[in-house]
């Protein structure tokens, strides 16, 4: 992975890991699953009217947006909703790296080095050390819930590989298109009319203008920025070796929640951080030192394009 990608990979890192505070602002105001029915709308509306379409299997477009967006946002809103504190949802959501992993040896039979497996087992130990420190803050259905909104994601990051858009931003921005329909139905049975009118109803209110300001932060940053970024690295590189990164997301996140919403780290979960930027780290990168045929194999020219 060049370096240029890796640093791309971080900041995608922080700018989701600081989505969290945004999710939370915005669920002050509007119930969780109109929510992210709205965050993608606001998107989908101007998309529809002047972006290219992004030359893209329409099953690989509706693969991306069910996955990404409907589940991944629809579980997670909901976790958060009932009680799931930032940090840990954070934390617990990056289990889709361990499931991209998994699902794209099994289904796009992408190679998973023993390098990779290391650093991708060292950063899971981290990240369970954190989960376990916490798990005594958040009810079981919560977790479970998130738990859902990472496979889904993972299920995403599949869609994406296999679509190999030209451009993904432009294939981001379409995809925004999927989530709202199903949200909004899926809202209107859950969480009621009543319930909505008074979210909108309010935007007046110090509440309301957070809740607006969380929004534009994840429909800005969370989304057209960071999702765009991802794409496109998703579509350079294998899934196996950017999805570690997003085991970031919760280092920026807890960080972020104790700086900002007071969930205090304990020194163990500060150590288990640093495990789990270790983990990425290692497993991201190639080794220096390498046998005589191995150099001669580098040195030849390779394809581009999606193996």
């Amino acid at each position: 992975m060049p370096a240029r990608d890796r640093f791309l990979a971080l900041l995608v890192a922080v700018l989701w890991g600081c989505n969290f505070l945004a999710i939370h602002a915005t669920l002050g105001q509007f119930p969780p699953v109109f929510a992210g029915g709205l965050r993608f709308a606001v998107i989908a509306i101007p998309t529809i009217l002047f972006v290219p379409w992004p030359k893209v299997k329409i099953r690989h477009l509706l693969g991306y947006g069910l996955g990404f967006g409907t589940g991944q946002f629809a579980f997670l809103f909901i976790a958060m909703d009932t009680g799931m504190p930032t940090g840990l949802a954070s934390l617990v959501l990056q289990a889709s790296a361990p499931f991209t992993v998994l699902l794209g040896a099994v289904f796009l039979r992408e190679r998973v080095s023993g390098r990779q497996l290391a650093g991708i087992l060292l950063a899971v130990a981290g990240m369970a050390t954190i989960a376990w420190q916490q798990a005594g803050n958040a009810a079981l259905l919560p977790v479970i819930l998130t738990l859902l909104g990472a496979l889904s994601w993972a299920f995403g990051n599949l869609s994406t590989r296999q679509a190999a858009p030209d451009n993904p931003l432009n294939f981001v921005l379409w995809m925004s298109v999927v989530p709202p329909l199903p949200m909004f139905a899926l809202s209107m049975v859950m969480e009621g009319p009543a319930e909505i009118g008074r979210s909108l109803s309010t935007l007046g209110t110090p509440t309301g203008l957070i809740g607006l300001g969380g929004l534009a932060y994840v429909v800005l940053f969370g989304t057209i920025v960071g999702s765009g970024i991802w794409t496109s690295l998703m579509r350079r590189n294998p899934a196996g070796v950017v999805a570690p990164f997003s085991l970031l997301v919760p280092v920026v996140g807890l960080s972020m929640a104790f700086l900002v919403l007071d969930e205090r780290p304990s020194p163990l979960e500060v150590v288990a951080a640093a495990v789990v930027i270790g983990g990425v780290l290692f497993g991201s990168t190639k080794r220096r030192a390498r046998e005589p045929e191995f150099l001669a194999e580098a040195e030849t020219p390779q394809p581009t394009g999606v193996r």
